[in-house]
């Protein structure tokens, strides 16, 4: 092994790897933002009455579940763009994750409200809440206390499949940046290990500051 590391170039290249990791964040939060609405909408729809609705719901978690997040994102970019639907990298690749983040959490928060006992959306009908109303106001802050930990889970995982845009053209998330950078100085090793380094922090980020949110909003 004759292998000669050069640090300093990947180094230097570390203020644009940051910017590149703020982009990253951004597509995993929106991501996760667009995802819970999602969620939430197809966990409603497959606990329906309507056929309609629960065959919908459970064809996009089915497809989200069991097909690997690349080809989602392909289809976003590539598939939609054969008929005649172009989306940008930035887009597409907001597009695939979201895709795939709603069809996991959706399984997650219908878990999460039928751990919430029925008799407390019966309780809020009886004091007058209407049907919406008692399941705002009742029902989801349960879900969300009880689906916490699991939806901070699929936040990291959100962060590891920013990497995914590479394969559709983005070039200035952490993974399109790093990329840029190898090409130039084919320094691969130095690279990518200081963007996995980055990856990691992330993630550590979010777990920690998830720990900080519950503690402060579920002591009681």
């Amino acid at each position: 092994m004759n292998y000669t590391f050069h640090w300093l170039p990947a180094f230097r290249a570390l203020p644009d790897m940051l910017w590149g990791a703020l982009v990253t964040l951004e597509i995993a939060v929106l991501s996760m933002v667009l995802g819970v609405l999602f969620a939430t909408l197809l966990a409603v729809g497959a606990s329906s009455k309507y056929r309609v609705f629960r065959a919908a719901a459970v064809s996009w978690v089915e497809l989200a579940r069991n097909t690997p997040a690349l080809f989602q994102i392909y289809m976003a970019y590539f598939g939609l763009g054969s008929l005649g639907i172009h989306l940008d990298s930035f887009v597409a690749l907001l597009a695939g994750i979201t895709f795939n983040n709603a069809g996991y959490l959706a399984e997650t928060f219908r878990g999460g409200l039928r751990a919430v006992p029925q008799t407390q959306l019966r309780a809020a009908r009886s004091l007058g809440m209407g049907q919406i109303q008692a399941f705002r106001l009742v029902m989801m802050p349960q879900m969300f206390r009880i689906v916490f930990y699991p939806m901070t889970n699929q936040m990291v995982w959100a962060i590891l499949m920013t990497s995914l845009g590479v394969i559709v053209g983005l070039n200035n998330d952490l993974t399109g940046v790093t990329q840029e950078y190898n090409v130039r100085s084919f320094r691969t090793f130095e690279y990518f290990a200081l963007a996995a380094v980055i990856y990691y922090l992330l993630a550590k980020l979010v777990t920690g500051s998830a720990r900080l949110l519950a503690w402060r909003l579920f002591r009681y």
